[in-house]
């Protein structure tokens, strides 16, 4: 028996245990393997799972308009994140991304062009739009269930775009719609990319006030964390993570984390950053901004959160510049082709 005449549940309970580096180098050992990898996403769901087994972690940065795949070590006393791999598509530079299954949609810095990344093929592809792009223009990229998981770009107008991705489909911070002057309650809003529509508003586990933080982000891409943050000291900031969540109902789990920051660092996570994802083996919470402090010496930094008071800060490198906020988005590896 050669191997391409395997059964392909055997083929794909060995695929699984692969490292995501050894799992490149598997495609080209024949066809139907390849075609397994790179088409099949239920294969796709099978590795990540696996993958977290094996306390693999990884995520994706933008720094300094710059889009990198990072390495996450969270285990030794310095906590270490550094990159691995970087989109290098003739040298644009990326103000923000936009994620969904391992794939990022990435919109220039000038906000005219769009190129879709997966950073585990490296395959990269730039959206053709009908008509010309806005600066108020705000994306998501998401796939029709119905229709071989096809990639969708969703392109709209409003002021906040701070979304997250969860099976193909968007979640949305928004809020009441009120008189001037009043703050309106905070809600999440969910895009069906097979239905193309809005689902119903979803709520949150807390109640914000005008100025405080909130971030989404993902665990697995199975669960929605959602941090929230006060803009008033202590700067008590907690986290939470779903325990069901589909276009028309979500529901939460207590809270994962709450931390007190004004003794940790002595300031509130910016809005526009406070971007961070959740280290579910190592129990911790990592959130990314830049450090406070006069012009030239701010730096881009992760800070590290965990139990019992665990507190450490990485710094990611070179200086930052003032209109660039680092971002972060979790990570599980692609291997379907678009």
């Amino acid at each position: 028996m050669m191997i391409s005449d395997l059964p392909m549940d055997m083929v794909e309970e060995v695929l699984c245990k692969l490292p995501m580096t050894s799992l490149r180098r598997a495609r080209f050992t024949c066809r139907r393997w390849n075609n397994t990898l790179s088409k099949d996403w239920s294969f796709t769901r099978k590795y990540n799972g696996e993958a977290a087994k094996r306390k693999e972690s990884q995520v994706v940065m933008v720094l300094e308009y710059k889009v990198y795949l990072m390495s996450v070590n969270l285990h030794n006393p310095s906590p270490s994140i550094e990159p691995i791999g970087k989109l290098d598509d003739a040298g644009v530079d990326i103000i923000n991304v936009f994620h969904c299954q391992g794939l990022f949609l990435c919109v220039t810095k000038d906000r005219t062009r769009l190129v879709v990344w997966n950073p585990f093929s490296g395959q990269t592809r730039w959206v053709q739009s009908r008509d010309s792009y806005d600066i108020r223009d705000r994306y998501a990229l998401g796939y029709e269930k119905k229709n071989n998981y096809s990639l969708k770009v969703l392109r709209f107008v409003d002021d906040y775009d701070r979304n997250l991705k969860r099976r193909g489909n968007t979640y949305w911070f928004a809020e009441n719609k009120v008189a001037p002057g009043k703050i309106g309650r905070v809600f999440l809003l969910c895009f069906n990319f097979t239905t193309e529509s809005f689902g119903p508003r979803l709520r949150l586990p807390f109640r914000g006030h005008y100025g405080d933080t909130l971030t989404l982000s993902s665990v697995r891409e199975e669960q929605l964390a959602v941090l929230f943050q006060e803009c008033a000291p202590p700067y008590t900031l907690k986290v939470w993570i779903s325990s069901k969540v589909c276009p028309n109902a979500v529901s939460w789990n207590k809270v994962v984390l709450s931390v007190d920051m004004r003794p940790l660092i002595g300031f509130q996570f910016h809005c526009f950053a406070g971007s961070f994802f959740v280290d579910e083996k190592n129990n911790a919470v990592v959130v990314i901004d830049k450090t406070r402090g006069l012009p030239f010496t701010i730096r881009n930094m992760a800070y590290v959160l965990g139990e019992n008071g665990y507190f450490k800060s990485v710094d990611l490198g070179d200086f930052a510049p003032m209109k660039c906020w680092p971002l972060v988005c979790s990570y599980v590896p692609s291997l379907v082709k678009f």
